[in-house]
């Protein structure tokens, strides 16, 4: 849900969200840290591990990662979580995560971007998102029924998901996102997993209450902006009310 915007810039300017190494490599320290070494008992480190085998980062270098993450061996991750709050161009709610190692660095600079942004600005905006679980996956039968999966797994709602919304969603497969909450993460991402759907994300987020008429120059303005944010390499998520 909360990479929606990315969408919507690749409509109006065409652009693909890059994904570096380094990022990769933090989800994956951020990951076994939250949710322990084993992806096979982490949904959300298992995701992380695959993607980043997909942009071809080393065996060795993704092990390091969850033992750093996991406190395994002498190096240890020191990382604190910061959520900014803000507005994109066009009064679009964003919420911004970072996982740093320097706060006094990073919180002036994700400022500075806010100030820089043509009408981005900080502010308080929380209560235009709800806090909960989100899982996305995808089915290799086209047959198969998104609202069951979702009554079977635990999820709250479910909605539809293409590869246009999400790369990682193949063509022509059931893409879904499952919308859970907060403390059903794992069990929604399980039942998904051993009942034939591929998940490819799996984390808590935001999801936005209400969303702003956009024009497309507007959403191509908002856009910019939400990608000077998401190109920091501390910030981890972008989360914001565009469709």
């Amino acid at each position: 849900m909360g990479r929606q915007w990315l969408h919507a810039k690749r409509l109006v300017a065409g652009l693909k969200k890059g994904r570096t190494t380094g990022k990769l490599v933090r989800e994956i320290s951020v990951a076994a840290k939250m949710g322990g070494p084993d992806p096979a008992m982490n949904p959300r480190l298992f995701t992380a591990v695959e993607k980043a085998k997909k942009e071809s980062v080393t065996k060795d270098a993704i092990q390091r990662a969850i033992n750093k993450g996991a406190g395994i061996g002498d190096e240890k991750l020191v990382m604190e979580h910061v959520v900014f709050e803000g507005y994109a161009p066009h009064k679009v709610a964003v919420i911004v995560e970072v996982y740093t190692d320097n706060v006094n660095r990073t919180a002036p600079e994700v400022r500075v971007l806010f100030k820089k942004g043509h009408l981005g600005n900080a502010g308080s905006n929380k209560f235009l998102f709800d806090h909960v679980g989100l899982v996305e996956a995808h089915h290799p039968d086209a047959s198969s029924d998104r609202e069951a999966a979702a009554i079977e797994a635990g999820a709250n709602e479910v909605e539809s998901l293409t590869h246009q919304q999400n790369d990682d969603i193949p063509e022509g497969a059931v893409g879904a996102r499952f919308i859970c909450d907060r403390t059903a993460v794992h069990t929604v991402s399980k039942w998904l997993s051993t009942n034939g759907w591929t998940v490819v994300t799996s984390e808590l987020g935001y999801v936005p209450k209400q969303f702003p008429e956009l024009t497309e120059p507007q959403k191509a303005e908002a856009g910019e902006f939400l990608q000077a944010l998401d190109d920091h390499d501390d910030v981890h998520r972008v989360w914001a009310a565009m469709k």
